[in-house]
C-alpha cells in the first residue's frame, strides 16, 4: 500500500475527522441520542492517519510529494 495522501491533505483530513467526531460526541452528550452521521468522521481521520485513500488509488490521484517505489 503506497501513500497517496500527503502534506496539507493529511492535516485537513485529520482535523475534519476530529471535528466531526467531536460534533458527534457533543450532540450525543447534549441530546442523549446517538448520531450515526458523526461516525463518518472516522473515515477522514483514518485516511489522514494512514496516508492512503482508496478513492485516490482508484482514480490515480496522489497528493503525496514523496515518490513511492
Amino acid at each position: 500500500m503506497k501513500a497517496n495522501v500527503g502534506g496539507i491533505d493529511r492535516k485537513l483530513r485529520i482535523a475534519i475527522g476530529v471535528a466531526i467526531l467531536a460534533w458527534g460526541a457533543y450532540t450525543w452528550q447534549s441530546t442523549g441520542a446517538f448520531n450515526l452521521w458523526a461516525l463518518i468522521g472516522i473515515v477522514p481521520l483514518f485516511t489522514g492517519l494512514i496516508g492512503w485513500c482508496p478513492p485516490y488509488a482508484i482514480f490515480g490521484i496522489n497528493s503525496c510529494s514523496v515518490k513511492n517505489k
